[in-house]
């Protein structure tokens, strides 16, 4: 049996409705997941579209094998898993790339408001100084 054969057979090989319906259920509880996170304010908004796209594409895959098939054959896997097992990497990427973004802006927030604090201390500190000072002359007066 050739390669290509093998894989025609991988692509050709018949879905499970069980599995595709546990993908779709699964899609459909992480929406409302993140829908109801974001309500109790425990998921901030800006990262709503990143977590509900993914979960509707889940769904998407999940209700059309033809897409799912499709999808393995332009990106050249072998099996449909392996696909899902790619987007799902994928997916973690951008998330991972987001928080990182995010985390790269508050480490310079962060610096920032060190900086200032630093700043606001000395200026006290100077002004402290200046007052026991003037204190210290009118008490030799």
């Amino acid at each position: 049996m050739r390669i290509e054969e093998l894989r025609e057979l991988f692509l050709s090989a018949p879905e499970a409705t069980s599995t595709r319906l546990l993908a779709a259920v699964l899609g459909v509880v992480v929406v409302v997941l993140i829908l109801w996170l974001v309500r109790t304010r425990r998921l901030r908004e800006e990262f709503t579209p990143l977590w509900v796209a993914g979960a509707i594409g889940l769904a998407m895959v999940s209700l059309s094998f033809d897409l799912l098939r499709w999808l393995t054959t332009m990106i050249g896997a072998w099996t449909p898993s392996a696909t899902i097992f790619f987007l799902s990497v994928a997916f973690l990427g951008i998330v991972s790339l987001a928080y990182a973004v995010r985390l790269s802006r508050l480490v310079i927030d962060v610096k920032n408001l060190a900086q200032e604090v630093a700043l606001l201390r000395a200026q006290l500190d100077e002004s402290e100084s200046a007052r026991e000072t003037a204190q210290q002359l009118r008490e030799h007066r």
